[in-house]
């Protein structure tokens, strides 16, 4: 079901008020399977940094999974009186790019239900793409007949959508579509009125096509936190010097402050692929920027520029080094729901 009364919705942004994260346990039967138990003491750090202040609904995939969730949760000295966990299935843990996407309309919450392919067909996904409607909302689900990930779009809650063209351009996400009609039907379900295309800048070892949530993003309304590369011998350098060069001429024009934020340090995997670490896979929440970090020397650097935009709300950094092993970070395994969309 589409529904066609575009002007009165609107994309919220990360920081309208939530109810709180959505999660999907690691488990065996994940791409963490092989790295089980770092990936769990990266999810129980982001749980319990999370449950201090709101509410975290955690995806697990049988009984026996929920009782070994909520045992380690209970044992990281987390307070479980705000977890929520709900048996389904699932592929992966990806939940920023298979949870729903929260839009208002006439004044209340709305989820919509892309379709989710495994960023164009990559990795099998029909689990994963299910998932929204097997969880308990309190709100219309609506579904989209379009492929859209979470993790490709980013808005300042004003009308604008940030997002890359080597992605949502992508042929292996709809390629039907040409671009003023993508755009027009962007704009129809999301509630936007502008949409803001990148056309520079991809991290190695990025399964997704350049999500722009490893690259740049608002941190509120006026202000634009992107990865800087200031090392020629980087090869992301051309790319992203490019990019922030269109990011500079965006905000010279609409008025917006940028933020850069460290190139992380070169990692490599075991078979020496570099891997995506980026600092712009931050999670805002009601009260907190939580920043991914990668046990390098540019943590700290990366630390100190959310906290210079971060306002009222406390920077915490949560180690996220086993996720980019599998090509994602800290925003890439969450979704931020409204309030009023759960119980």
């Amino acid at each position: 079901m589409t529904d066609h009364r575009h002007t009165e919705r609107r994309l919220l942004p990360e920081w309208h008020p939530q109810w709180g994260i959505l999660l999907a346990w690691p488990d065996e039967h994940t791409d963490w399977a092989g790295r089980l138990s770092p990936a769990r003491d990266t999810y129980l750090a982001l749980i319990k940094a999370l449950l201090d202040h709101e509410a975290v609904l955690l995806v697990c995939r049988d009984s026996e999974a929920a009782e070994t969730a909520r045992t380690l949760i209970d044992d990281s000295g987390a307070d479980s009186r705000r977890l929520r966990i709900r048996i389904a299935d699932y592929n992966d843990t990806w939940a920023r790019d298979f949870g729903p996407i929260a839009v208002q309309e006439n004044g209340a919450p709305v989820l919509l239900d892309f379709r989710f392919t495994g960023w164009g067909g990559k990795f099998e996904a029909a689990l994963d793409d299910r998932l929204n409607r097997a969880l308990p909302w309190r709100v219309t689900l609506h579904t989209q007949d379009l492929v859209l990930e979470g993790g490709a779009i980013d808005t300042d809650g004003h009308g604008h959508l940030l997002t890359t063209r080597a992605c949502l351009r992508n042929p292996n996400r709809n390629p039907a579509l040409d671009e003023a009609t993508l755009e027009s039907r962007l704009r129809e379900s999301l509630g936007v009125d502008t949409i803001w295309w990148l056309d520079h800048g991809h991290l190695e070892g990025d399964d997704t096509d350049a999500h722009v949530d490893t690259l740049a993003r608002f941190v509120n309304a006026t202000t634009l936190a992107y990865v800087h590369c200031d090392d020629p011998d980087d090869s992301h350098y051309p790319a992203l010097s490019a990019m922030a060069a269109q990011l500079r001429e965006l905000a010279g024009r609409e008025g917006l402050d940028l933020v850069p934020l460290p190139m992380a340090r070169a990692q490599y995997s075991d078979d020496g692929e570099r891997l995506p670490a980026t600092y712009a896979n931050f999670l805002i929440t009601n009260r907190k920027i939580l920043v991914p970090l990668y046990d390098c020397d540019t943590d700290d650097a990366a630390l100190k520029a959310f906290a210079a935009v971060a306002g009222e709300r406390q920077v915490q950094g949560i180690p996220c080094r086993p996720l980019i092993e599998q090509g994602g970070s800290l925003h890439c395994i969450t979704m931020q729901l409204p309030e009023g969309v759960l119980a």
